[in-house]
């Protein structure tokens, strides 16, 4: 098991110290390029890296986005917006990368700009677009696709994200198994590395820094505003992967024009428009068979995926099966509520089987299943521990 390390309070600012990060990347890589999707996390990041390249006479600076297709207007008046300044150097990929379409079973990957599906296209392609990118093929998910951008020619390369810990479990374990530079991974294609230089930022501090600057944002979230929605909800991306789901009504609310194109783009859309939220897509309480035992209804569930998919759950589930038995020494596997020392059992395994968890996002959440258990009984961790030995 990595050992992971704990956090460290320090006496610094989280603005001082991402400036303080910017600055190390520029002096330790050949090129800085800054991963830009026009989300609040990657204006922070862009902003950031325009100032130290200003400072150290590296302008332009190096920027590119890989075009999702299925998103907001504002969104796409924002790139625009950047792509024009005199000061970066944009790159606008619109490559048909691999997406999650958790709309659809049967259909659980969809493709923007996919030539072959151009009748459908949610919009046309930018004039500036870069349709081919060496070294792809069809399949590349995103993190495949990002070392591609800026290839070896460039020597060593720092790839700016805006990635932070307080987003999810996952991340934050990212960033917590290294002490030393932490927030920057091993070359990734021998040659370039992922930087997350607001790992530590809160969401709070990233809402906070444009209105302190005066930075041009997207003005999706103007309008997401007006909705109502809530600023933890508001996302950027395509609404078909499994975490923006529930947001994909939206588009009949803020963007109706847009609406009829945004379901027809997908299978399975306009169902998940009214059902994201339901025990259909695993959310909230969801509720056995009759006839069934959790653990039976897994394989049930298991089998409604096309087989690859299938390979792809079981193997998930395999880990934390695995990741069960070496914190219980074996101990069975709770039918309904969640073991209180691994968190697992085989009703969350069904819910990981009708979501697909095909990123492996919602895995994590199983270790809050066993605090949530441990909270239920008043017992603490060691004591949990105790009852095993």
């Amino acid at each position: 098991m990595a050992k992971l390390f704990r956090r460290k309070i320090l006496r610094a600012n989280v603005f001082d110290k991402a400036l303080e990060r910017m600055n190390l990347l520029f002096d330790r890589f050949d090129k800085v390029c800054v991963s830009f999707s026009g989300g609040k996390d990657s204006t922070v990041c862009l902003n950031l890296a325009l100032m130290v390249a200003s400072e150290r006479g590296r302008l332009p600076l190096d920027v590119y986005t890989f075009d999702e297709e299925a998103i907001h207007p504002e969104t796409v008046e924002y790139l625009h917006r950047v792509a024009a300044r005199p000061d970066i150097r944009f790159r606008w990929y619109c490559i048909p990368v691999q997406h999650r379409n958790a709309c659809s079973r049967k259909s659980p990957y969809w493709y923007p700009w996919n030539p072959a599906e151009r009748g459908i296209w949610v919009r046309e392609l930018p004039k500036t677009a870069i349709t081919k990118l060496p070294g792809f093929s069809l399949g590349m998910s995103m993190p495949d696709c990002a070392p591609l951008a800026y290839g070896a020619e460039h020597g060593m390369v720092a790839d700016v994200r805006g990635i932070r810990a307080q987003e999810s479990l996952r991340r934050l374990r990212m960033v917590s198994m290294k002490i030393e530079d932490n927030w920057i991974t091993s070359p990734r294609n021998g040659h370039n590395c992922a930087a997350s230089p607001i790992y530590d930022w809160t969401t709070e501090d990233v809402w906070l820094a444009p209105k302190l600057f005066g930075w041009d944002y997207n003005r999706t979230y103007d309008v997401f505003d007006k909705a109502g929605v809530s600023h933890s909800a508001q996302r950027v991306c395509p609404p078909y992967g499994e975490e923006p789901l529930g947001g994909l009504h939206q588009y009949a609310q803020c963007w109706p024009h847009l609406w009829h194109k945004m379901i027809a783009r997908v299978p399975g859309a306009a169902t998940a428009a009214r059902y994201a939220k339901t025990e259909l897509y695993g959310y909230g309480t969801i509720e056995l068979p009759e006839g069934k035992t959790w653990r039976t209804w897994f394989d049930d569930l298991v089998a409604l995926w096309p087989k690859t998919e299938q390979g792809e759950i079981r193997a998930n589930v395999a880990e934390l099966i695995d990741l069960h038995n070496r914190k219980t020494l074996g101990r069975d596997i709770p039918a309904e509520e969640a073991d209180p020392v691994s968190g697992a059992s085989w009703q969350f395994f069904c819910t990981l089987a009708i979501r697909g968890d095909l990123k492996g996002r919602r895995s994590g959440n199983m270790q809050i299943k066993g605090d949530l258990t441990r909270k239920k009984l008043g017992i603490t961790l060691e004591q949990a521990l105790a009852e095993i030995k």
